[in-house]
């Protein structure tokens, strides 16, 4: 990893107010060091990092990543229920799911109308809507 990404890692870590330890940096620089947004899963970033000589633990990669989530540097995308993906962009938006090859990408949010959310129900509100379009080759 490059100087550059591991202070990248650092300052966004900061911005979540966690404390850079050599293990968060070494994933921070993974997901933000170049600038670009990702789109992972806890074990496709723990093979990014074992890539790198870190020694990481791949449950140290799942804890990671929540409090990344809790810090508001990252929001959980669950899909099937099941499988979660890990968005370095933190604003609501809409993705796609690639069926294929698992992959989650970014949807165009201005093609998105919503045009109506049910009410709530008594003593709740919408904390957020998720939006996740499943695709499939044709």
């Amino acid at each position: 990893m490059t100087d550059d990404a591991l202070q990248r890692g650092g300052d966004w870590l900061s911005q979540g107010g966690l404390r850079p330890t050599r293990q968060r940096v070494a994933l921070a620089a993974l997901l933000v060091g170049d600038g670009d947004h990702r789109h992972v899963t806890a074990e496709s970033l723990f093979a990014a990092v074992k890539k790198t000589g870190e020694k990481v633990s791949l449950a140290t990669v799942y804890n990671t990543l929540r409090a990344f989530c809790d810090a508001g540097l990252m929001q959980e995308v669950t899909v099937d229920g099941s499988k979660s993906y890990f968005d370095t962009k933190t604003h609501d938006h809409p993705h796609f799911f690639w069926e294929e090859d698992g992959r989650l990408t970014d949807a165009p949010a201005d093609q998105l109308q919503i045009a109506r959310l049910p009410d709530a129900p008594e003593g709740a509100e919408i904390a957020s809507v998720d939006v996740v379009i499943r695709l499939r080759r044709r």
